[in-house]
């Protein structure tokens, strides 16, 4: 028999691999994660213990993932850069104002230096930051003179380098004086979202605007954001029927556009497009704002996505776009999916996981149910890892009873044994006692493994008491492995004790 000095420098000089340990989901430090960093690591594959809904909607119109990358416009003046310039001190003052959202005051001291130093460095974009100051302050009769002021820059300052934001901007100031009944805003508007249908690129010529921080197409289409349905509906519907390679970004902006326009039409614009839609962004924005608008019409048709789609990429935006809408009857079409047989195995597991995080306590007891009737491990394994995540007594207590079960197959025993010692809510009492009804090594050398990641004093009793009375050397060499990782001073106590034998 080896003696337990001889194990004692066995494990001092060669250290026992790690059991296997199931791999975890990446789960964020804090409780909540901006839209977009949430959409790219669904999109990514990555499991998150709970995702945030999208609440604000409006600033994914900008830069980001879920709309389009598009440009808006400057909105912080940059620092002064011209010290010898007369003006230079002015503008100092004027950025200040506008940097601490002071808007009135800021448009009337960039006038200001534009009426004193006409031939300064600082003018040619002042005109541009007085106009977005006048623009701020949303005044019907501001944004008129926002609107005079880029007309001028426009025809005297064609070079100034803020020419390209004025574009953009001048779309918005547009946009905001439709919206309060002008009717020259409301043509302008009008008439250059019409433009967009009618530039074909490849059909008629070379792309333009090839990077959309800059394409003023992209301008004419934010400004629909102002405008009411009956008059914009129309115009983003003949950009979604385009299919040239040039009308990408376009048509992603008029994605996102439909979205926000509460239409009897909505929907099924943005089904549409997520089954028809020659590029694949574009399919998967109109599925992700399908969840956004959480209607029980959207609710169907991403139903009908799961059902009738075999691009499987789809099929997972749709299932991480039903799981964003809190209601029974996308649970119900989760619950579905997972149990198709011919579905993707790998979109079948995120089903499984996203009803983890719904919420749901008759969730929890329809995945224990589940993992009864599939036959594929690595979909039963989500299933362990999902109920765990969903924690409560029922759940550990099927853990543990799953784990003790001989009819299962080894290693999903020992991730069922993982998932439970994880919790707290399962005492090191059961635990302990499991140990000894164990007749599989492995199992028990998992259990091993379990107990040295515990924080109670009891645990390190389990490990000692194993160390001393356990007849495999190799179980008992794992013990005192992981003794020797603790830090409690019986530990060394131990380790001490038995090195003097």
């Amino acid at each position: 028999m080896i003696s337990l000095h001889a194990l004692l420098t066995a494990a001092f000089i060669q250290v026992p691999a790690v059991p296997s340990i199931p791999v975890l989901p990446a789960i964020p430090p804090v409780p909540t994660v901006s839209a977009e960093a949430a959409y790219e690591l669904a999109r990514a594959g990555v499991e998150l213990r709970s995702l945030p809904r999208i609440a604000d909607r409006s600033r994914l119109s900008s830069r980001g993932s879920l709309g389009p990358r598009v440009r808006a416009f400057a909105t912080h003046a940059p620092e002064g850069w011209a010290a010898d310039d007369p003006a230079d001190s002015i503008y100092r003052a004027a950025r200040d104002l506008l940097n601490r959202g002071h808007y009135r005051e800021a448009a009337t001291a960039f006038a200001d230096l534009i009426k004193r130093y006409p031939g300064s460095t600082y003018t040619p974009d002042a005109y541009y930051w007085q106009a977005f100051s006048l623009y701020k302050t949303a005044e019907s009769s501001a944004l008129k003179q926002a609107r005079t002021v880029l007309d001028y820059q426009r025809d005297h300052y064609a070079q100034a380098a803020t020419r390209g934001d004025a574009e953009a901007l001048y779309a918005q100031v547009q946009g905001a004086l439709a919206r309060q009944g002008d009717a020259a805003a409301a043509d302008y508007v009008r008439s250059h979202a019409a433009q967009v249908d009618s530039s074909r690129g490849a059909a008629g010529g070379p792309c333009t605007g090839g990077d959309d921080d800059d394409d003023p197409r992209i301008a004419a289409l934010n400004a629909l954001l102002q405008m009411d349905a009956d008059r914009a509906v129309p115009i983003l519907k003949r950009v979604l029927e385009r299919r040239d390679a040039c009308s990408v970004a376009l048509r992603r902006k008029a994605v996102f556009i439909i979205s926000q326009q509460r239409t009897p039409e909505t929907e099924d614009i943005l089904l549409g497009t997520a089954r028809n839609d020659p590029d694949e962004d574009v399919r998967e924005q109109a599925v992700f704002w399908l969840s956004q608008v959480g209607s029980a019409k959207a609710t169907v048709a991403l139903d009908s996505i799961l059902l009738n789609s075999t691009n499987a990429d789809l099929q997972d935006k749709a299932v991480f776009a039903l799981s964003q809408i809190d209601s029974p009857e996308a649970g119900r079409m989760l619950r579905d999916y997972a149990e198709r047989a011919n579905a993707p195995e790998e979109v079948r597991e995120k089903a499984i996981f996203w009803l983890s995080q719904q919420g749901d306590g008759a969730n929890a007891g329809y995945l224990r149910t589940l993992y009864g009737r599939l036959t594929n491990e690595d979909l039963k394994e989500k299933v362990l890892f999902s109920v765990s995540q969903i924690g409560g007594a029922d759940n550990l207590n099927w853990l543990m009873d799953l784990a003790a079960n001989e009819q299962e197959g080894v290693e999903l025993r020992k991730k069922a044994l993982f998932w439970a010692g994880q919790s707290d809510d399962v005492s090191l009492e059961r635990l302990a006692g499991l140990y000894d009804r164990l007749k599989n090594r492995d199992l028990k050398e998992q259990m091993i493994f379990v107990y040295s990641q515990r924080n109670e004093g009891a645990a390190l009793d389990k490990l000692i008491d194993i160390a001393k009375h356990e007849p495999d050397a190799e179980l008992r060499k794992k013990a005192i492995f992981w003794i020797g990782q603790s830090h409690d001073p019986k530990a060394a106590q131990y380790l001490q004790e038995v090195v003097s034998q």
